[in-house]
């Protein structure tokens, strides 16, 4: 898959994305502040930023944030869902090429879309955007596909009826990938996340996902029918449960990279 295709897949899935995507917990924050000195004065780029959902956690912070994002539906959405942030900062940009200037930022963080960027350029991008001691924080919401029945028929109906599942899923990024982009070790940290759902919820974030079909797939129908059975057998009092690990991968980028090119 090229670049290119990944700045557009999610154009006509804005809408349900802001809506139904999860955010984060509170205590990525704590994580960062107590793992690597986060202060509200440090300088923020939030790279593949979408619709603003991890980058208003560090504007709630106080911190200063760029929002990089190559795509202009999910740009104007951000820029609409946090225009009340004066230290919100909206950039056309890629993680290869985000525009910003050489050492100005303190942090940089992926959130939810790391899987999406050519790894090797997108290093040497970091490496010349952030300060000397600047930390890369990768972030993503890992759903649980196999805690409860309703989960795994879930992950079953993803895998029949999605247009590219396998190949585009962020799982496909391995632990030695992410030493590999860092130059060594990585530290992790885990924390649990939920969403429940009624049925208009859990369809809508069922069609937030890049590759689930759209309406003139001729799987839309069929996965819906699908959903609304596994909902009909799951829900309790009219509601589901979506279960997630949110993986929090902190470190500073060291300058010899075993990336690929």
């Amino acid at each position: 898959m090229n670049s290119l295709d990944s700045t557009r897949r999610f154009s006509d899935r804005v809408e349900n994305y802001v809506r139904y995507r999860p955010t984060y917990p509170e205590g990525v924050l704590e994580v960062l502040r107590q793992e690597t000195g986060l202060k509200d004065s440090d300088v923020i780029a939030d790279i593949g930023s979408g619709t603003g959902i991890s980058a208003e956690h560090f504007l709630h912070n106080g911190n200063e944030v760029f929002g990089v994002e190559p795509n202009l539906e999910m740009r104007r959405a951000a820029e609409s869902q946090l225009q009340q942030y004066a230290k919100f900062h909206s950039v056309v940009g890629t993680a290869e090429a985000t525009t910003l200037p050489n050492g100005s930022v303190d942090y940089i963080v992926a959130a939810q879309a790391f899987h999406w960027f050519d790894q090797a350029k997108a290093k040497q991008e970091f490496m010349r955007s952030l300060r000397s001691d600047g930390w890369v924080v990768l972030i993503w919401n890992s759903r649980r596909t196999g805690s409860t029945a309703f989960s795994r028929e879930y992950e079953a109906l993803l895998q029949q009826y999605g247009t590219d599942y396998r190949e585009i899923r962020h799982n496909n990024i391995k632990p030695g990938d992410l030493e590999a982009f860092f130059g060594g070790s990585v530290e992790v940290r885990s924390q649990y996340n939920e969403q429940i759902f009624d049925f208009e919820g859990l369809k809508g974030r069922l069609l937030s996902s890049s590759y689930v079909p759209n309406t003139a797939h001729p799987n839309f129908q069929p996965i819906l029918r699908s959903l609304q059975r596994i909902f009909e057998q799951y829900q309790e009092n009219d509601r589901v449960r979506f279960e997630y690990d949110t993986k929090v991968y902190f470190g500073h980028l060291a300058r010899r990279s075993r990336c690929a090119s």
